[in-house]
């Protein structure tokens, strides 16, 4: 078993990360300050799943590892604003 860890935003990612996922992390950290995002709070958590890193931030940003790619795919969440097709 592998244990996690977390970080805050602006920190040093581990060092077990694959270097794909580090500069996926740097990508997400980037835009947050181009966005002008107060993330003094914000943490990063490191899960691994089966043997490959999650990495998750505390506003719902996933990161996941292709192993077989060597790629990472960041998952942001979406503010849905309603439309007259919601359902009530």
């Amino acid at each position: 078993m592998q244990l996690g860890t977390r970080w805050p935003v602006g920190g040093d990612a581990p060092e077990s990360l694959p270097e794909v996922v580090a500069y996926a992390v740097s990508t997400v950290e980037e835009e947050l300050v181009a966005l002008d995002v107060d993330t003094v709070t914000w943490r990063w958590t490191l899960t691994w799943l089966e043997g490959r890193p999650v990495v998750e931030l505390d506003d719902g940003t996933v990161i996941r590892y292709n192993a077989t790619e060597d790629s990472a795919t960041i998952t942001q969440p979406v503010d849905h604003e309603p439309d007259e097709f919601d359902e009530d």
